[in-house]
């Protein structure tokens, strides 16, 4: 006996979700169900409320700050359940009305349809490190954050550092040694000093917390062999993996390059071809690692002591892809600079070059080792 498909959208917010069901059979009727509360047995009570022997439900809903609980939970409840992301969806133009029903309604349509685009759902293990990573980026931006304020203090009270270099020992030892007319602004300057080591101290305990996490991720060794890639890592090859996920999910690197929005955008029409700056679509954060990857390829290639040590107990093949990339790369940056394009641009192409590396690199890695 066939099985009916119903395709559910759900709006999902804090408090509540919206539910809406479409038919299987195009062009059927599609149906506000109503709005739940976004607790775990309300959403158990609708999966027993739609779902029957001969039906078979199709779900979907859009991403957002409530993360993935619902879907692991429907996955359990042993529903078919995607998300989507929010700017793959389609939009009206014409459309100006927007409400919780409406979007319900668009979402189960769509979704039987076929117009939706799922996303790549990590699972609890892989979260968790992403979590890590995150909370150490916004703690390497509040670092940045209270170094500026600091010299930005200085700047406005005229205190100028001799030396070359800011924030080393030598410029730790002239800070102590300003001293400022009034009692509360030497305070002032002294706390933000403290704040600055301790967001300082706050990057070191998650980096060195991230070293511990990728011994037992499942995903560990992919991230140690990405760093035979000169300007990589291990921030940048936990980032990328941690965002991105398994590299090989994707057929080719070009893919993996769309992915991350390092490809061209275009508008072309019948003869005239137009390609414009790149897509900036997909992650951010692994893109801009990517970038910042990619500016070390400006200077001539070579093997320092600290990246030899890196990279010693990676095998040979693994080594190799490492010095190829870094031999291509190097070059075409001094011939794309030579051109006298802008450096953004310059490294950008690189970074673009670079994704494809790391694909290679990954799809051989052992998948029993990566996962």
């Amino acid at each position: 006996m066939t099985q009916a498909v119903k395709y559910v959208g759900l709006d999902v917010h804090k408090e509540t979700i919206a539910v809406a069901v479409a038919d299987g059979e195009r062009g059927g009727e599609v149906r506000f169900v109503g709005t739940i509360v976004n607790e775990n047995d309300a959403v158990r009570r609708l999966v027993k409320r739609l779902a029957a022997p001969d039906v078979t439900l199709s779900v979907c809903y859009e991403a957002g700050p409530c993360g993935y609980g619902l879907h692991r939970l429907l996955t359990k409840l042993g529903q078919a359940c995607i998300v989507i992301a929010p700017s793959m969806m389609p939009r009206r133009p014409g459309d100006h009305v927007k409400t919780d029903r409406r979007d319900a309604m668009t979402l189960a349509r769509l979704l039987r349809a076929g117009e939706l685009t799922a996303i790549w759902v990590p699972d609890e293990a892989h979260e968790a490190v992403r979590d890590l990573i995150r909370a150490r980026r916004s703690a390497q931006e509040n670092a940045t954050e209270a170094r500026q304020a600091v010299r930005s203090f200085l700047l406005r009270h005229d205190r100028r550092f001799g030396g070359k270099t800011a924030w080393t020992k030598m410029y730790w030892r002239w800070l102590s040694e300003q001293r400022f007319d009034f009692p509360h602004q030497q305070l002032a300057f002294e706390e933000m000093q403290k704040r600055v080591l301790e967001a300082q101290a706050r990057v070191g305990r998650l980096e060195a917390a991230l070293g511990e996490a990728m011994q037992a991720w499942h995903f560990g060794a992919l991230v140690h062999n990405l760093q035979a890639l000169r300007g990589i890592r291990l921030i940048v090859a936990a980032t990328l993996v941690a965002e991105v996920g398994d590299l090989t999910r994707f057929d080719n690197p070009k893919q993996l390059m769309a992915y991350v929005g390092l490809v061209p955008s275009e508008h072309s029409s019948g003869a005239r071809t137009k390609r414009g700056r790149i897509t900036r679509a997909g992650n951010g954060h692994a893109r801009t690692m990517l970038v910042e990857a990619g500016w070390s390829y400006r200077l001539p290639a070579r093997e320092e002591r600290r990246y030899r040590e890196r990279v010693a107990d990676l095998p040979d093949e693994i080594q190799a892809i490492g010095w190829k990339a870094q031999v291509r790369l190097c070059q075409r940056y001094r011939r794309l600079a030579a051109t006298g394009k802008p450096q953004p641009k310059v490294t950008t192409a690189i970074a673009r070059e670079l994704v494809g590396y790391a694909w290679d690199i990954a799809r051989r890695v052992s998948p029993a080792v990566a996962g």
